[in-house]
């Protein structure tokens, strides 16, 4: 194991907490689970076993799961600077790109986010000393 596991890992289980307590607290539902994978330039989340509103719930058993989707797509744009400050925060990185996806069978969603390119450290950041 590298020594940069271990500061990685902290950063994506506090990307994975922060957007599944967004999630519940706006939308009013969450997921069973929360995972993010940070990797070069781009972080992906993982919300498996999303939990669906009664109305969504509906909505499936009457044939209209495009409407579901099609609704959750609009959050998704509407909280997009809400889930892109979070990531930001943690990374210490600006996003540069989002795009999600939502699946009805399973249920889950895919968050992406594209990284801008790291901050370049200076001679006065206590970090750039080796």
């Amino acid at each position: 194991m590298s020594d940069d596991e271990g500061p990685v890992q902290d950063v994506e289980v506090a990307i994975a907490t922060e957007l599944l307590r967004i999630l519940e607290d706006s939308y009013g539902t969450g997921a069973g689970a929360a995972r993010a994978h940070v990797h070069d330039d781009s972080v992906v989340v993982f919300l498996d076993e999303l939990k669906l509103q009664r109305s969504e719930e509906y909505l499936i058993s009457a044939g209209e799961g495009r409407a579901v989707t099609d609704v959750r797509n609009h959050y998704q744009q509407a909280i997009e600077t809400t889930f892109r400050a979070a990531v930001e925060r943690a990374t210490g990185r600006r996003v540069i790109s989002f795009a999600s996806v939502t699946k009805l069978d399973p249920h889950y969603a895919v968050e992406i986010f594209r990284l801008g390119p790291p901050k370049e450290r200076g001679p006065s950041d206590p970090r750039s000393a080796g």
